[in-house]
């Protein structure tokens, strides 16, 4: 266990265990700083253990937010520095459970450096396992330390439901937020298995933790988890959803939506963004793999609840709004600073060497995932999953169960872990994003472009053969319409005169193309020689994207 007070010159313990609760009675005299009075009067607006105080400034359990920010820098810079001390060595699986606590007193200590804040407790756990977290994906200690504690931390002014304290680091690669006990514990009992599924695959929408830390202050301890930044601020997001899969009091609520960046959920996407978001097909194919390996991972260590962050930065609409205010319509050149975590941008996690020299690249698009909307606007989508520190166990069971009383148990958000992943898959893969439908060729659209001009006669007017194949084709689109009719039925074709052998092929030919112009890839004759239908495109999409420039569907 760790120290339970500190001693006169500063100390610095470590224990191998579980979180603790509060310390002990000599652990800490005093709480960090707060502004204005103490006690429950200075607090105005409180959410969760969030609060603000009379003087506008954010508290997080009565410790105002600049001593919380203060107390965080001092501690891992501490602990980054002496765990470079220690030799490299594989992790043992008795360093998931290690706790390192460090006492900083405001006068400072052999150890630890004077300051202004009051005095406080910083612990470490797993610093061992962590390292080599933040090693896979290429953080060097220098980076780390440059990122979190050189520059003063921005606080986010959206918080989380649960009421946390969201910091971002000044260069936008990295975020603090602050956890419950539970989520905490949970965490680390993760490690072991969160460690072999990195190993495996480093590509992953699901959050990179790179360390968790905690500072206990005034009796009260304050757990905090570091991970990649999904939302750079340098790119603006005209779109952000929390999806889950779910119906059930999936709608963002009107404070909410009065924020200035709101977040909106399921229903609101649904009715907003009807047709989905159009990605090409590997892209479609490479999203849709990872969701469902990430899944498999989340459902093994039996965790629900969470969701998919999707926010949509709107390439065309952005550059209409900079016509608006500089009368230039010139794209944006200003590009987010490159981050120094691996496989950290969306792109990234999807893709493996396919994003070198594949149809995108990643530089250009600031690390957003393209994407095209119903209207063929330019999108770039910055996803990735959230919210998975909630494990299926008593309470989440007894919540389920009386959600199901009260209304569709398989619509509500908390379900088992099996079912509440592949609902979620379902509903991310057919309902959020779909495959850009399908063009007709240009080699056949030539070739029925060029077929009508030989069935000409010398005067001018269109042959036999051609009035029997517009015949064909007209017949065939007006039966296309009725339900149960199939391409080609003998019963629903006019009687026409035998042509020759070379006038049937190019009727065919002409036929062929002209259902296709007609309907796409829809239907069964299509299906079978042009492989497997999409079921999960809406009709008359193809219709839609048909209408605009070639240049305008494809990347």
């Amino acid at each position: 266990m760790a120290a339970a007070g500190p001693e006169s010159g500063g100390s610095s313990s470590s224990s191998s265990g579980g979180l603790t609760g509060a310390p002990g009675a000599n652990s800490l005299k005093k709480s960090l700083e707060m502004a204005g009075s103490s006690g429950h009067s200075s607090q105005t607006i409180k959410k969760g253990h969030r609060g603000v105080d009379s003087t506008g400034e954010t508290t997080y359990k009565k410790t105002t937010s600049s001593a919380l920010k203060g107390a965080i820098q001092l501690g891992i810079t501490h602990t980054v520095g002496s765990l470079s001390t220690k030799p490299e060595r594989d992790v043992l699986m008795q360093d998931f459970y290690v706790v390192e606590s460090i006492f900083f007193p405001s006068e400072g200590s052999n150890l630890t450096p004077a300051h202004h804040y009051n005095d406080f407790r910083f612990k470490t756990y797993a610093p061992v396992a962590f390292r080599y977290f933040r090693e896979l994906f290429g953080i060097r200690p220098d980076d780390y330390l440059c990122s979190l504690c050189s520059e003063p931390l921005i606080e986010l002014s959206n918080s989380g439901a649960s009421g946390s304290i969201f910091y971002v680091s000044s260069d936008d690669e990295f975020i603090i937020k602050t956890v419950q006990h539970k989520e905490a514990e949970f965490l680390q009992k993760l490690l072991p298995g969160y460690y072999m599924n990195l190993n495996q695959n480093p590509r992953t929408l699901l959050p990179k933790f790179y360390g968790l830390y905690c500072v206990q202050a005034g009796g009260k301890n304050i757990r905090i988890v570091v991970m990649n930044n999904l939302l750079p601020r340098s790119v603006r997001m005209h779109q952000k959803y929390d999806l889950k899969g779910s119906t059930y009091k999936r709608r963002a609520s009107q404070k909410e939506r009065e924020k200035v960046f709101p977040t909106y959920k399921d229903l609101d996407f649904m009715q907003d963004t009807q047709d989905g978001l159009f990605l090409d097909a590997d892209m479609y194919s490479a999203l849709c793999k990872t969701l469902q390996r990430d899944c498999l991972v989340l459902q093994s260590f039996k965790i629900m609840d969470y969701s998919l962050l999707v926010a949509i930065h709107n390439l065309d609409q952005a550059q209409r709004e900079r016509a608006v205010v500089d009368g230039s319509s010139h794209a944006d050149t200003r590009r987010p600073p490159p981050q120094k975590a691996l496989y950290s941008t969306a792109m990234e996690s999807i893709q493996g060497e396919a994003r070198r020299g594949g149809t995108v690249e990643t530089d250009d698009q600031m690390g957003g995932i393209p994407s095209r909307n119903a209207k063929g606007e330019r999108l770039l989508l910055y996803i990735g999953i959230i919210d998975v520190l909630q494990s299926y166990r008593f309470m989440k069971k007894l919540e389920h169960s009386w959600k199901a009383l009260v209304h569709d148990g398989d619509t509500v958000s908390v379900h088992r872990p099996s079912f509440y992943a592949e609902r979620f898959q379902r509903f991310m893969c057919n309902m959020v994003f779909k495959k850009i439908p399908l063009k007709p060729s240009p080699s056949k659209k030539s070739r029925s472009g060029v077929a009508a001009p030989r069935r000409l006669g010398q005067s001018g007017a269109p042959s036999q053969t051609q009035a029997t194949c517009d015949t064909k084709a007209q017949v065939t689109t007006e039966a296309e319409v009725e339900p149960g009719s199939q391409l080609g039925r003998p019963d629903l074709l006019p009687q026409t005169p035998p042509v020759d052998e070379a006038n049937s092929d190019s009727a065919a030919t002409t036929l062929s193309t002209s259902s296709l112009g007609s309907r796409g890839y829809n239907s069964p004759a299509n299906s079978a020689s042009l492989g497997p239908s999409m079921p999960d495109q809406p009709s008359g999409l193809t219709e839609q994207f048909e209408d605009l420039p070639e240049t305008e569907i494809s990347f």
